[in-house]
Order: C-alpha cells, then structure tokens, then sequence
C-alpha cells in the first residue's frame, strides 16, 4: 500500500520568493507536494479549505487579507473531524510572532529563509503528523550504497546494516526500507537539532 503524498499550500505574493520557498521544500522534503502557491490571503484561505493540504506556509502581509487573518478564517471555517494542517509563518516582519503562534502557527520563519531553518521547520511534521518514512521512491532509490547503510546503521543498528551490505543496491534500498519502517528515522537535514 502507498504512503499518502504530504500536500502543501503556499500563499506568498512576491513570486520570486514563493519560487525559492518551492525550491527549498524540494530540496528538504523531496516527497512534499506542493498543490498550490497564492497570492493573498482570501484564496489561501479558499483553496487550503477546498484542497485540504498537510501544511501551509503563510507569508504574513499580502494583499487584500494577511496570513493571520487567513489562519483565524481557517480555524473558524475547519471542519471538526479533520486534523488541522501545520501551519508556518515566512515573513520578513518579526513583530507577528505572537499573533503567529495564537493563529495556530507550529513555526515561525523570518525571510530570507535559511535551509536548515526550513528544515527544522518541516521536520516538525515529518514523522508524526505527515507519517514520512524512507522508501526507494522518495529517498533510499536516490542516494548512495554507504549513504543506505549509513541510515540503517543510525535507524536499525550495526547488525542490521551488517545483513544487507553486500546486496546490489536497487535490492539494498528495498530492504532498507523494511528495515527503517517503523525507526523514526529522518535524513540529517530534516532531524530536529537541539537548539
């Protein structure tokens, strides 16, 4: 059975910086699909209502309604038997922290985002709520033979990664992948660092 695909939905009304949050969540969190990018507050608030993303990345001022005006019509408007997505805040404008974090927000990020920021962001969500875990598909299939042990070593132990090392590696990420299923392990950039 397939995993379910993280959707996101990212309201930004400069493109440029919406193109570059786009870039930095393929490079963090390669499976993440991102179902729509806005502009301003009232269609976020329209579409993350009709399309029901895991997350949302909020700018704060955009035209015709905020980022935190959008949330608080979102909460309002969520339906009760649904999880509400993650949201985050990225803004250049630190004062709305407060306001950000009373609209629900699970993160805070000052513009011009910095990776590994994004990914201590995104990694909030990761295991518990998005429910990501290694595959072939999204992460095992694209990195190196030592690169796999290495994750099973840190996931499963020393013995586990011991019984696969001599596979081929379309075979190693396969069982990788059983190996690192129930683990909670997560690629170096989408671990939460310890401040």
């Amino acid at each position: 059975m397939t995993e379910p695909v993280p959707r996101a939905l990212i309201a930004e009304d400069e493109p440029l910086l919406a193109a570059a949050l786009q870039q930095d969540l393929a490079r963090a969190w390669p499976e993440l699909q991102v179902v729509a990018v806005l502009g301003d507050g009232r269609s976020a608030a329209r579409q993350t209502l009709a399309l029901r993303p895991d997350v949302l990345f909020f700018d704060i001022r955009m035209p015709g309604q905020s980022g935190i005006e959008a949330a608080a019509e979102l909460a309002d408007a969520w339906p009760d038997d649904l999880p509400f997505p993650a949201l985050v805040f990225a803004t250049a404008y630190d004062q709305y922290a407060v306001q950000a974090f009373e609209a629900q927000a699970v993160d805070y990020l000052l513009k011009p985002i910095q990776a590994d920021r994004l990914a201590r962001a995104t990694g909030l969500d990761m295991v518990e709520s998005a429910g990501w875990r290694p595959t072939v598909e999204n992460y095992l299939g694209r990195v190196t033979k030592p690169r796999i042990l290495e994750a099973v070593r840190e996931g499963a132990g020393e013995r586990a990664a011991s019984l696969i090392e001599h596979l081929k590696k379309g075979d190693m990420a396969k069982e990788a992948e059983r190996l690192l299923a129930d683990t909670g392990w997560l690629p170096e950039p989408l671990r939460l660092f310890e401040e």
